[in-house]
């Protein structure tokens, strides 16, 4: 959790001062986009072949080559943090660690979790994620009040160091006795895990929902500050519009797949997250009340986020045995190549800078994305069977009552 929550701070950092960030280097604010959208395009090449490597030799050595890649490169964008062209290849560097760290998000859950957790732990996972994203929307702003651009990086490097090191000394491969039930530990080598998983037309229907959902999250967290801007609202405004967005994921990352796994329904749970983020994302595009504009933001991020860990857990169930490294990869796979959402935004951008038309695009493809859920069916999510001592004495309690 804390190697994600790090990684993504990295990663939107520049987003909430956009405006201030293309005048300290002299260039476009699509070339500060671009410092956000380098890490959805590394993903487009790397993410099946480092799902390869965290269904081969764990998520542990994965991981671990991820963190030092983001230490490494992370440091040193704080150090060149006054060239943008430097600035921009160490961004390319932390950006090419992203793929080892969020293709775990099922594997780990996996190997330390029971069947009817999974979802909350996966919920667990991209709570991390938003509370870096939260952290670098937040106090980037604040900060540069204060400190250079450079420093700011540098101080954000030293952090993610810092959270390298705890996972390479403390993590652990597998737990001292296994999460899954007898005959769910083997999985399917990871090529016919693959042809397996995209014959099953539910896990498509999800791969669908992903690349529009994390499109409109990603380029809504990418043009933030654009986004807000037209309406008078300053990029401390637009910082804490992202905290609230994503204070309101935490707690849909949290609540919703915690009341997935306790009652075994997915669709249902699918139905409401993606349906009620609608009004919140029609907020964002019309609101000039900071208060309304709050509230939407709040909203938007708590049912569209919290759909995220239900359907991975959902993909999971539907396409057994394939490996959760390959699963996870498709997955993030499709969500990151949903970078061109980002573009897309960009293209529909109104004469006045605003964003309205694309965000109306973007809430009439989750009213595209409500029918697909309708075609998804649930599974039947198996509960982790009792240890053989504790069966054992009920059973001859049982017995002797008989």
């Amino acid at each position: 959790m804390f190697v994600n929550l790090t990684i993504q701070g990295l990663w939107i950092t520049y987003a909430p001062i956009t405006g201030p960030a293309a005048s300290y280097y002299g260039v476009t604010d699509l070339k500060i986009g671009m410092l956000s959208m380098v890490f959805m395009l590394a993903f487009l090449p790397l993410s099946i072949p480092v799902s390869w490597l965290i269904d081969t030799y764990g998520f542990k050595i994965a991981v671990g080559i991820g963190v030092v890649l983001m230490s490494i490169f992370g440091i040193a964008r704080g150090l060149v943090g006054q060239n943008y062209n430097q600035v921009l290849l160490c961004t390319i560097g932390i950006a090419a660690a992203q793929p080892f760290l969020l293709n775990t998000w099922m594997k780990v859950p996996a190997n330390w979790f029971a069947p009817n957790e999974r979802a909350t732990a996966v919920g667990l996972v991209t709570l991390a994620n938003l509370v870096g994203i939260a952290l670098g929307m937040v106090l980037t702003p604040m900060l540069i009040e204060t400190f250079s651009i450079p420093r700011i990086q540098l101080v954000y490097g030293g952090v993610a160091a810092f959270s390298a090191l705890l996972f390479l000394v403390f993590a652990r491969e597998n737990p001292p006795t296994p999460a899954s039930p007898p005959g769910q530990e083997e999985r399917a080598l990871m090529f016919d895990g693959l042809k397996q998983a995209l014959k099953i037309k539910q896990f498509w229907y999800w791969l669908l929902i992903t690349f529009i959902g994390l499109g409109l999250f990603n380029g809504i967290s990418t043009w933030i500050e654009g986004i807000v801007r037209p309406r008078g609202f300053t990029p401390t405004d637009a910082g804490t519009l992202g905290a609230v967005l994503l204070l309101g994921g935490v707690l849909g990352a949290v609540a919703l797949p915690a009341l997935s796994d306790k009652t075994g329904k997915r669709q249902l749970f699918l139905y409401i997250g993606i349906g009620l983020a609608i009004p919140g994302l029609v907020g964002i595009a019309f609101a000039h009340s900071f208060f309304v504009l709050l509230v939407s933001g709040f909203f938007l991020g708590f049912f569209l986020v919290s759909a995220n860990p239900i359907g991975m857990q959902y993909s999971a169930e539907v396409t057994f045995p394939t490996p959760e490294g390959t699963l996870n990869g498709l997955i993030q796979l499709f969500g990151q190549a949903s970078v061109v959402f980002v573009y897309i935004m960009e293209a529909f951008r109104n004469p006045d800078g605003s964003f309205t038309t694309a965000l109306l695009l973007g809430a009439a493809m989750l009213i595209v994305c409500l029918f697909l859920v309708s075609r998804m069916k649930d599974v039947k999510v198996e509960a982790m069977p009792k240890p053989e001592g504790e069966a054992g004495t009920e059973a001859k309690a049982h017995a002797n009552a008989a």
